[in-house]
This record gives C-alpha cells, structure tokens and sequence, in this order.
C-alpha cells in the first residue's frame, strides 16, 4: 500500500489479495537463493498478473534479494528498479516480464516444458541436477485471455506435473464483477484440459493454501490449478471486494484504516527486525545450493561427457566447433547451384546444424510439413519422450511463442518455433515481449509474400514484414537462396540479446553465385551482390525472393546502357549496425538514383532509397492466383522493374 501510495500510481488490490498465498508459498514451499538469482536449480516463480508488482517486489526485498527500501520507495519512478509491471533483467529475481495478461503464464508452461526435459536428459540414478517447481500465479484476466487457453491446454497434454498455477479468484477486475462477463466453470475448464484442480480454497488461510500446495506436489503427471478464493484489497475497511481496489491508490485515510484493523503500527517502508529475519531466505538458499553443487561435483566425475555439455548449455555457449563447422556449411552452399525454396533451405540449415546443437528445441503451429521446421534429427517431445527436440504446437501461434520466450529465459535451449509469415500477428505481443526482454527467441515464418500464390490476400503477408522491423531489438532476416539462409540461421543461433525473425518462401529461388568477399558480407546485413563498371547510374536494393528479380532487371538495364549495382540487403537491422564506411562502400552517397524491390509495404524502404529514389512495393492486399501470375499482375517482373528504374534517370 506504502510503494503505490507514494508513487500515486499502482495497482494495491492484487498484491493485498495475494499477500497470504505469497507467504505460504515463498515461505515453505519455493527453493531459491536470494544470494544468486542464476542458481540454475532454482524454482522458478511467474507473477502472470504483473498489475501486481509490488508483491513480487516485497517478497524480494523480505527475502533478502539485492533489492533495497529505496529501490521500493522508488516504485514506477524513472530509472528504478521497481518498474510499473515487472521486467526481466532489470530486477534481481523477476523471471520474465509480464502485465500483457496471460503471458506470464504461457512462458511458465514453456519454462516447465524446459525443467523436465533438462531433468530426462540428464539426470541420473544418485545424481539429480535437475528438481525443480515453476510456480505462477494468476487472476481472472489472465484466464480471460485467449493466450491461457493456448498454452494451459498444450500443458496438460504434455502433463506438466510441476508446473503449479495459483488461481487468485476474487471475482473482481477493472470493470468490476466478473460475473457480468466472466461465468465461465473455471475448474471443469482445466480439468478438460487435463489439470489436477484443487477447488474451493480460502486464499486467506495459511493451512488450507499449504495443504492444497502439497497436494499439487503430489500429482506428478498433471500440472495443478490451485482456486484460491480471495478477497481484492483484503484489509481497507472501504475498498475491499470492489474494483476500487484493483488499479489506484487507496489514499492516506484509507491506508490509516487499514493499517488499524490490521493492527500495524509501523511507519510506511519500516519492518521490524524479527519480521526481517523470519522472512530472509538467505542462509537456506546459501545452503540448498551448496547442496546442489557437491552434487553437481560428484555428477562431474562421473559422467563427465554429459557434465560438460550440460554445463556449457547452461552457460549460453555453443560448442567449440561451431563457428568452424558452420563456416564450413555455409561454404559448401556456396559451391552448389541449387535452385530451391528458401523454406527448403531452412530445413537444410537444420538438419546441418541441428546435429551440433543438443540444445535445439523446435516446433511448429500445425504447420511441420509447409514450414519444413523439423530436421532430420528430430524427436517430438511428449510425456513418455520429456527429452525431445521438438514440440507439436498444435494451432496456438500466440500460445506457442509466448512458451518460446519461457524456454528462452529458462536457459539451455535455443528454441525456435514456426508457423505462415501472415499468422505472426496472432503472436504479435509475444514478438513485442520477447524484444522487451532481449530473449533469444528465434521466429521462424514460412510463405512470405503474395509467392504465396493461390490462397489468396488472407494468407499473403504484405505489411508484416514492415511491422516487424520497426520493433525494436528485432532482427529480421529474409533470405535470398540457401547461403543466406544458413547465414540467417547462424546468426539468430548465435545472438544472446534479443528474438531473430527469419523469413522464407514458398517459390523457388535460384542460387546466387558469390566470391569470397560477397560470402563474408552476407553477415553485415547487407552488401553488393552485382557490380558494375564505375560509378552506378542506378542501384537496386532488394530482398528475398526479389533479389533474383533485381539481379534480371540489371542485366536488362545493362542490355540499355545503364549501368546498375544490385545490394542485397537480408538484415537491414544488421545492416544498419555496420560502420559508417561500409554503409558508405555498398550505397555511396553520390548516387542518389536508387530504387528498392520488395513484395510489401513500402514505408520502410525510404529511409535507404532518399528523396530521388523510389519503392516496388506493395501497398495493397494481393490476389488469390499461381504465383507466378500474381508477381506480374503487381509489377515485380524485370521489365517492370527495369522501367522504374530508368524513370529516375
């Protein structure tokens, strides 16, 4: 009450409501180090209902974690640590950022998937690494959002029994009763699901909330809904059990109220001595780790191989190899002129490097076969095969990517997850969320444009690759053959701070032959593919499956007397990172005639083509037609394109 009083700003209902299932819980169930927030063999704990942040933020601070008094008087203030929604990487002990309601607990569901794979693949008889609960607590928005059906259906199939969901049903949300929009039977919800549901707890008795907790302990093969029911804003005499709880202050009279029938004499922010050391988990964090690692040492000389590479994956490495044998890869793309879908030459890259990458965790949303996302190594992962590398999604595009942030953060794997370039926007916020939190989630979307051909505008991306570039910390690739392809591949596998979008056709593409320098470019996002004698009289900026088209309109351009360079530019984020004498070598300023070629919107590409450039592009819905046919009706064929450049002449 004190931390949003003092910010005038702040959600005090929840986290009011919540302060018992918090103390049972952090107090005699979760195991945790304050000391060491990174201790892999930690509970992991989710505040779906970010609104909710300053219980988190309290149990931190009370249980020892480098957050101090000031850092929660500071609450929502510029440049603290106590942010209005809580966030990853910013707050020692905040596992994932949530507040986009339902999120918290679909990347739970992921984290969860990682846990008991971790614990199959390693684990073995007198040596347990891994042994650990994913807790989440969760209100009546996040079971509203649609995400929570995704992702807790998918939990149940895959019978998560250690992922337990604390249900905080105190019928109220910002609009006020729930009962006017929200009647759904939430327990015969998850149990069709597949949950064990433990109903009809009193959110405000320690016995009660403890006993369901153990019993959620005790089924191992379902994850657990525990429906606590609680009263908003328990304690203030006036706002209590009413929407005026949930999302303002309750003001000085109100908290002098409260702080009478609670029987709390103390001064805002001040805790007294005997109520600091029952809460501080330090000494038995200290100890459980210390625990941990003589097992781990023991585990170390006897299975040292797996030691090894369990150790390396939890640090975020890749193996020693890598970097030589994906040299290697890519070169020998390079000497083969294959014409080929770049969504072929996805699975090629994968089943090239998923051999080197234990920690390779895939899926897709109902769409394996057309996304070419499961590589020849794969096995899927179920209940009786938790060690499996890939994940059958089902139809949950915003489900699963929300799960695949979870395993990003989680730590070990390198998950990526696929579906149609146009259902990105189902997973939109997830995409938002996983560049918010530098997680290297990796993207992946197949069918790219209106190549896409005879189904028609409702499957033909046309703004979405605009979008997503102009989010920032995303980068995104899309691919002209198979060597960009691998390139864009290796890349996303190596980047550590932040999601890789990588985008592939349907069609066909032809190989683009490459020196040695070109190849060593293909890594700076952009660079000169064709070259021309002197300086340019018109350069030809392209993408993707346009590329191809650049490289013949060139050559009719050519045929004319004018003399084109040709850049592909597959990562324009990448791109733009380079130097400013690179950036200079490949679009000199002196040549101000430059015409962009991409099969989208084509706001984006301004910013390279200037005042005396111009864009093919699309800026309008595409056509239900072979895709051949759909390309020439909307102008990108080498006559065309040739023409528009020569207007700018």
């Amino acid at each position: 009450m004190d931390a949003v009083q003092k910010a005038n700003s702040g959600h005090p209902g929840a986290p009011m409501g919540m302060a018992d299932i918090a103390e049972v819980v952090w107090n005699d169930f979760l195991s945790h180090n304050p000391a060491n927030p990174q201790w892999h063999n930690r509970d992991r704990f989710v505040l779906s209902n970010g609104h909710a942040s300053m219980l988190i933020y309290s149990l931190l601070h009370l249980t020892g974690y480098d957050l101090s008094l000031d850092d929660l008087r500071a609450f929502r203030q510029m440049g603290s640590r106590t942010a209005g929604h809580p966030e990853y990487g910013l707050t020692p002990g905040v596992e994932t950022t949530t507040g986009p309601l339902g999120q918290g607990l679909a990347n739970a569901v992921g984290m969860a998937l990682c846990e008991r794979s971790l614990a199959d693949r390693y684990n073995r008889p007198g040596f347990t690494l891994i042994d650990h609960y994913t807790w989440v607590f969760a209100g009546d928005g996040c079971l509203m959002e649609g995400i929570s059906h995704e992702a807790c259906s998918l939990a149940g199939t895959q019978g998560l029994g250690k992922l337990i969901c604390f249900y905080d049903d105190n019928g109220i949300s910002i609009d006020g009763e729930v009962e006017g929009w929200f009647t759904d039977d939430t327990g015969a919800r998850f149990e069709a699901y597949g949950w064990h549901v433990v109903r009809g707890v009193d959110g405000h008795d320690a016995e009660a909330i403890a006993r369901a907790t153990r019993e959620a302990q005790a089924e191992t093969s379902r994850p657990s809904l525990i429906m606590c029911r609680t009263i908003i804003g328990k304690g203030s005499p006036n706002r209590q059990n009413t929407a005026d709880a949930h999302g303002a202050p309750l003001g000085d009279e109100e908290i002098a109220l409260v702080r009478e029938a609670l029987g709390w004499a103390h001064a805002p922010f001040e805790i007294p001595d005997d109520i600091r050391g029952a809460w501080d988990a330090r000494d038995q964090g200290a100890a459980r780790e210390s625990a941990w690692e003589a097992t781990v040492e023991g585990y170390a000389a006897e299975h040292p191989a797996l030691y090894e590479e369990f150790k390396r994956r939890v640090a975020g490495k890749l193996p020693e190899d890598w970097a030589a044998a994906a040299d290697g890869f890519i070169a020998e793309a390079e000497s083969k002129a294959v014409t080929t879908a770049t969504r072929k030459a996805s699975k090629a890259a994968l089943d090239a490097f998923g051999p080197l990458l234990p920690e390779l965790l895939g899926g897709s949303a109902d769409l394996t076969g057309s996304n070419g996302s499961l590589w020849n190594g794969c096995t899927a992962m179920t209940p009786e095969t938790p060690a499996g590398n890939y994940v059958y999604y089902g139809v949950r595009e915003f489900g699963m990517s929300a799960m695949v942030n979870g395993m990003a953060l989680y730590g070990g794997f390198k998950p990526y997850c696929a579906t149609f370039l146009t259902f990105s926007d189902y997973a939109r916020n997830a995409l938002r969320m996983a560049a918010l939190m530098k997680a290297p989630s990796i993207f992946v979307y197949t069918h790219d444009s209106v190549g896409l051909g005879e189904d028609g505008p409702t499957h033909q991306p046309v703004e979405h690759l605009a979008s997503l570039r102009i989010m920032p910390g995303m980068t995104l690739w899309r691919p002209c053959d198979t060597v960009e392809s691998l390139v864009a591949w290796r890349d996303a596998l190596e980047r550590q701070d932040g999601p890789s979008t990588l985008v592939f056709t349907r069609q066909g593409l032809p190989h683009q032959p490459r020196s040695d320098e070109q190849l060593a470019n293909v890594r700076r996002g952009g660079y000169v593919l064709k070259d021309c004698d002197g300086v340019p009289d018109v350069i030809l900026i392209a993408t993707g499956s346009e590329v191809a088209l650049a490289m013949d309109s060139a050559s009719q351009l050519a045929d004319d007397g004018v003399a084109a360079r040709v850049v592909s530019m597959p990562c324009t984020s990448v791109f733009d990172a380079q130097s400013d004498a690179y950036r200079e070598s490949v679009l000199p300023s002196a040549v101000t005639r430059r015409l962009a070629v991409e099969a989208g919107v084509p706001d984006g590409w301004y910013k390279y083509v200037g005042g005396d450039g111009a864009v093919v592009g699309l800026s309008q819905y595409g056509e239900s037609a072979p895709a051949g046919e759909v390309f020439k009706h909307f102008g990108f064929e080498p006559a065309a394109v040739a023409a528009r450049a020569k207007a700018l002449l």
